[in-house]
């Protein structure tokens, strides 16, 4: 292909390359934190689009929304303005693992973004395509688009997606593109790995869309959402709107039966695709196999947005021909008449080794280049985001020549995302999950911001109003903490009728209200009985508040844990230490250590192939070094 002749297009401080869900992200906080900020991307059509899936949030990745949101992020404020449908999930379990999730209106959720962007100070959005990211002794000079525009710049973002070196598989049909029929970054790739940037190739995929009309739901299972509608982020005070059903389907025999006889048909099977999928998101081919004992599969159908009538089939993603989806699709109970929209597809694409990158997302060889989302092996769009954020904040304090933002694993589900891979790396599509996380009942969504809002005040990602809300709930909690462990409920027989009638026991000493809020069966409203004086609190206050009384004494337990964490944490590596020269250090062990530089000996400890025997080691030369040294 003939590019354009080379010429100056000007100078930015930071230029993201790609407008997804990090590269949005990424732009933003570089603008807001004062850098003049160039965001490019393949297609002006593209910023913010929602390839797949038409929802935020979800197990776990909810509570990275409400840390996006928490340090300045704009992902959970775009989702409470555009959403159509809103639920939490797992509400039959503890507070630790409640779990927010919205469908969105796609086409509003973009169109708000980009306009968001448009409107930002200190951003530029262009239609580009980057081809070129200049390096010159490990250090990033700026940016050459297939147009020849040469950006000068100071760090450079790499939130490419799965548009670099993007491949479509259906059936036998192969072709380079991009998500929805998008072009393709077919070149960047090969001009990187000359600069020594290795890539490999994952994949993921896609269902069908349907037409609304030809869908018969007296066969499906309705699911409405909740009411009163929780919103997002903290600074929405609440959301009144009319919400939209989704619905539930099932697979049942003839699904897999039609399947199963077509499997040689699928790429997956072929051999065609050769590169790793999402294990938490299989295409129906792939469930069908590996789950042979169930008699069907669960689907949700899902509006894409009030402006038309296509309907997306999550859980049928698939890489099958054409003909053959429609013989199994119209073999769901509902689905019998469904006139496809849109075809499902699969999708391959370039990304890189996230062990590469230090932990504030910067290659570990090349100053002031950064990479985040699924170019960096994770999947969706809310760990995406999360990534762009860090590493938006991450490039302006490089620039501005301060220390990273770096969460750890106890202070953010954010920080297990980046931890998990930067220190221990992907196969797959890295999927959040609640699981992943040790300290659950502390990193809840609904304390996001008590836990990082400060923080992001704090490095600048924050703004000052947004702050001094922050802190005028922080104090309302504290207030209202403080006065019930002083208010007290005496064992009186107006009391204790008071406490049958809330179906507790009756007192037998008197209690605080703290000590009665603790009982299981008693919560913040029914102590009004007891006060009908109190100060009417708002309920994320009210909700706090009950939460920190209930769970005081796990709570305690955790952070006790989390200190024997941060000890290790607390104990910083060089990227200078000779390991290939400390005794008794497995041989293993060196090679990956000074090959992943760990930045703590709480990282090292989480290598792969580095054993508890070789932490205890690396600890006994620490202290062998700072007796030499003299030094605390």
């Amino acid at each position: 292909m003939q590019f354009g002749k080379q010429y100056d297009a000007g100078n930015y401080e930071l230029v993201v390359i790609g407008a997804g869900h990090a590269g949005c992200e990424a732009a933003l906080i570089g603008a807001r934190m004062g850098m003049r900020t160039l965001l490019l991307t393949i297609s002006l059509d593209s910023v913010a689009f929602m390839p797949c899936n038409p929802s935020i949030g979800g197990t776990g990745k909810g509570h990275l929304v409400r840390e996006i949101d928490a340090l300045g992020g704009e992902m959970g404020i775009n989702i409470d303005e555009t959403l159509i449908q809103s639920r939490m999930l797992n509400t039959s379990k503890g507070p630790a693992v409640f779990s927010l999730r919205a469908q969105a209106d796609k086409q509003k959720y973009q169109n708000r973004m980009k306009q968001v962007i448009e409107s930002q100070e200190n951003l530029d959005l262009k239609q580009n395509e980057v081809i070129h990211i200049e390096i010159e002794n490990g250090v990033v000079q700026g940016v050459l688009c297939k147009t020849g525009a040469y950006y000068h710049t100071n760090a450079a973002i790499m939130a490419t997606g799965t548009y670099l070196g993007g491949k479509i598989f259906i059936g036998d049909m192969h072709y380079d593109g991009g998500p929805n029929e998008m072009r393709a970054a077919m070149y960047l790739t090969e001009r990187l790995e000359a600069n020594g940037i290795h890539f490999r190739r994952f994949k993921t995929g896609t269902p069908a869309r349907v037409h609304s009309d030809t869908i018969d739901y007296s066969k499906m299972e309705i699911q409405h959402g909740d009411q009163p509608i929780v919103p997002f982020s903290f600074l929405t005070d609440s959301i009144e709107r009319e919400q939209v059903p989704c619905y539930l389907a099932y697979t049942n025999l003839e699904t897999h039966g039609i399947i199963k006889d077509n499997i040689g048909r699928s790429p997956l099977y072929t051999g065609a695709i050769q590169s790793t999928g999402p294990r938490y998101c299989p295409s129906i081919e792939d469930k069908v196999v590996r789950f042979a004992d169930k008699e069907r599969h669960q689907l949700f159908i899902e509006p894409e947005s009030l402006g038309t009538k296509e309907m997306y089939v999550q859980g049928l993603s698939s890489s099958m021909p054409s003909e053959v989806y429609m013989a199994f699709l119209r073999s769901i109970p509902g689905l019998e008449k469904a006139e496809v929209m849109r075809e499902a597809y699969a999708i391959e694409y370039d990304c890189i080794d996230p062990t590469d990158l230090k932990p504030s997302l910067e290659r570990k060889d090349v100053s002031g280049l950064y990479f985040a989302g699924q170019v960096n092996g994770s999947s969706g769009y809310e760990e995406a985001a999360a990534q762009g954020l860090i590493a938006g904040i991450n490039a302006v304090l490089q620039i501005k020549n301060e220390e990273a933002l770096v969460l750890d694993r106890s202070e953010a589900y954010i920080g297990v995302l980046i931890d998990d891979l930067v220190t221990k790396g992907t196969n797959e599509p890295y999927r959040m999950m609640t699981s992943r996380c040790e300290y659950r009942l502390t990193l809840r969504q609904d304390n996001a911001d008590l836990r990082l809002t400060r923080k992001g005040y704090e490095v600048g990602s924050v703004s000052g109003l947004r702050f001094e809300r922050f802190v005028q709930k922080e104090e309302a909690i504290e207030r209202e903490l403080d006065r019930l462990k002083t208010i007290m409920v005496t064992p009186t027989e107006e009391n204790n009728q008071k406490m049958v009638e809330i179906g507790s026991s009756a007192l037998k000493t008197g209690l605080t209200f703290s000590q009665v809020l603790k009982r299981p069966e008693c919560n913040y409203i029914s102590l009004q009985v007891f006060d009908p004086e109190r100060l009417e609190l708002a309920a994320e206050i009210t909700q706090q508040v009950e939460i920190q009384v209930k769970y005081e004494g796990y709570i305690q337990k955790q952070q006790r844990q989390i200190e024997q964490f941060k000890r290790l944490e607390r104990k910083l590596l060089l990227e200078t230490i000779p390991y290939q020269e400390i005794q008794g250090l497995r041989i293993e062990a060196q090679q990956k250590l000074a090959a992943m530089k760990p930045r703590s000996v709480g990282q090292a400890s989480r290598i792969s192939g580095v054993s508890p025997a070789d932490i205890n080691v690396l600890l006994v030369y620490l202290e062998q070094e700072r007796r030499k040294k003299g030094q605390s």
